[in-house]
This record gives C-alpha cells, structure tokens and sequence, in this order.
C-alpha cells in the first residue's frame, strides 16, 4: 500500500546522457535514497525516468539529474508529475 505522501514524477533528462553509465548512475541513487521506478533510454539521445517516492527523495533525485554521472553533461531537466504508479524496485529497462 502506498503511503498519502508518495507521489510519481516522469523526469527527462537531455543532453549527454548516454553511452557513459547515465542509467547505472541513476539506478544506484534512485536505490540509495529509497526510490522505487524506472530509467531507460530515448531515441532522442535523452533519459526518461519515472520515479515514485516522497517529494523529498524525488527531489533528492532531479537535484541528481542536473548534475548527472561523471561524464555526463545535462542541458535540461524536463519534470512533470504523473498519476502515481506503482514499481516493485528501481530498474533500467533495456527496450
């Protein structure tokens, strides 16, 4: 059961973000802090992520993404909330 504070975000992260370990990245914080989602590449060249969690963590996260992994360089951060969804764990998901 969810608790009334979580909520889901879809975040989007643009510019170079990957073939450098942007989702590995993702995945290890999104795990760190407790979140509970996805993280997949677009063939845009952008990541897509969807999270849920409390506004803390999910924001504990975006604040991530304008940094991003080592060799990344972030040009935008897009963030919408969605519908909250339900995520056994956190993935990457390989499509």
């Amino acid at each position: 059961m969810f608790e009334m504070n979580l909520k889901s975000k879809k975040i989007t992260v643009v510019g170079k973000v990957q073939g450098i370990f942007f989702r590995k990245n993702t995945l290890e914080k999104a795990l760190q802090i407790g979140l509970k989602g996805n993280v997949r590449n677009q063939n845009d060249g952008s990541v897509f992520i969807q999270a849920t969690g409390s506004d803390e963590q999910i924001n504990e996260l975006i604040t991530w993404c304008h940094i991003g992994s080592p060799n990344s360089a972030v040009d935008e951060v897009l963030v919408e909330e969605i519908p909250i969804k339900e995520f056994p764990d956190f993935a990457i998901v390989y499509a």
